[in-house]
């Protein structure tokens, strides 16, 4: 790391301000260049910058920040500049002109992370609480960023370590005066990390349903409003609504906040017996999608429409909603088969009109009850990657190995140093460098 690198911190576009950061072995050199003079560290100081030429580029603010006691554990700097874009890109060819290179996406908090002040999991914690949209993705994000798995990882790995010495122990002095159970105490050991550890892959679920969203499917015959419902909970038009059956071919997907969660509904195909191509293949993508979803809504026409006497979709399971669509016009019998049919297969039923603002509304309320069910537990979980689950389920694997092989000793001790082998890769105190390179390429430059 050689290199001193910038980048812009800020978004391109207009703005009020815009800041550049700098860092690496040349930046305090390159401030007394752009500036004249170094301020004080870690304090504001308003400068004009200036070209290597004399001319003015701006006047902002300086702050340097020395090493170790930065972001990047570097010699850093940040440039509070104007937020034209002309003058943003006269101190960018300035900062270039005096040899400083244009950072790649992530290398500054790769540098954090090589520099030993952000572990691997807090790196990527950085990355999530950047693109945070509701409050408990920002929770979670912090929560990573504040080390809540490399303190769980260190108790792990306390564990182990008592582990690994009461194996060692029994292999090493097998002719001292010690108790002769010493291998047969690590098993409570053992249990107990892999109860942990099996707790911690348990929570991943949870921790990507907060990052990528709750999932909703709504599904149901042609024409039993799922459109409108989607509509309704979106407050924009997001789909196509006609009195033509079928018209919804593809999944349509829309973003919504419930109870601070982020939450994907998915509008799909009408479920019927299809002989057009295209439909065929909306009908196969609506059940796979209704398959994989968190919770399903059962569309069922209020109205009596063609569609309401269908049986349901068999992708439905227990604790899913059956909302009667259309309350506000006359309903059929159609429909009370249909509630019959969801009280058998322990559906949630609810009956609404799209066009009551209040119907919305308590369906709202219905869904963010169960959203918060499913993901407001008091505590963020700390582990939040599949990354983390893999290599968890990997020391998972070595632990309930060295379970098994109790009486060898020799190979249990192995098995557990390798279970710890996997835990250090979570915090990359050991990982391939393809990994590493994986995970900073997703960072936004600047970052």
């Amino acid at each position: 790391m050689t290199d001193t690198i910038f980048a812009p911190a800020t978004a391109p576009g207009r703005a009020a301000v815009a800041v550049v950061r700098l860092s690496g072995p040349g930046t305090l050199e390159a401030v007394r260049s752009l500036s004249g003079r170094v301020p004080r560290p870690r304090q504001a100081s308003l400068r004009k910058l200036r070209a290597g030429n004399g001319e003015v580029l701006d006047e902002g603010l300086v702050l340097w920040f020395p090493a170790p006691g930065s972001y990047t554990g570097e010699e850093s700097a940040e440039l509070h500049l104007h937020g034209g874009g002309a003058v943003v890109a006269s101190v960018l060819q300035a900062l270039a002109a005096l040899g400083l290179r244009l950072a790649e996406p992530g290398e500054f908090t790769r540098r954090a992370f090589e520099n030993g002040r952000l572990d691997l999991a807090q790196a990527e914690g950085v990355a999530d609480l950047i693109d945070a949209e509701t409050e408990a993705q920002r929770r979670q994000a912090l929560a990573q960023l504040d080390g809540a798995l490399g303190r769980a990882r260190d108790v792990w790995r306390a564990d182990l370590v008592e582990a690994l010495a009461l194996f060692e122990a029994a292999v090493d002095f097998p002719d001292e005066d010690l108790p002769d159970d010493l291998a047969r105490r690590a098993r409570p050991v053992l249990d107990r990390l892999v109860m942990a550890l099996s707790g911690a892959v348990a929570g991943v679920r949870r921790a990507e349903q907060i990052r990528d969203g709750f999932s909703i499917a709504l599904v149901g015959a042609p024409n039993a409003g799922k459109s409108t419902l989607l509509n309704a909970l979106a407050r924009r038009e997001a789909a196509i609504v006609t009195p033509t059956p079928g018209t919804t071919r593809d999944i349509i997907e829309v973003s919504v906040r419930l109870a601070g969660y982020k939450v994907v509904l998915a509008d799909t195909a009408g479920l019927r017996e299809a002989e057009d191509a295209v439909e065929v293949e909306g009908v196969r993508r609506a059940r796979l999608r209704a398959a994989e979803a968190d919770l399903r809504l059962w569309v069922v026409d209020g109205a009596g429409g063609a569609g309401a006497g269908a049986a349901p979709p068999d992708v439905l399971r227990a604790g899913d909603f059956c909302l009667v669509s259309k309350s506000d016009l006359s309903s059929g019998d159609a429909v009370g088969r249909a509630l019959t049919e969801a009280a058998a297969l322990g559906l949630e039923p609810h009956r609404l009109s799209a066009h009551r603002p209040g119907d919305v509304s308590a369906l709202e309320a219905a869904l963010a009850g169960r959203v918060v069910a499913a993901l407001g537990a008091s505590e963020p979980p700390a582990a939040t990657r599949l990354r983390h689950a893999a290599l968890l389920s990997e020391a998972i694997e070595r632990l309930e190995s060295a379970r098994a092989l109790s009486d060898a000793p020799e190979l249990a001790a192995e098995d557990v140093r390798l279970a710890a082998r996997a835990l250090d890769r979570i915090t990359g105190r050991i990982g391939p460098e393809d990994v590493l390179d994986r995970i900073f390429s997703t960072f936004c430059i600047g970052k």
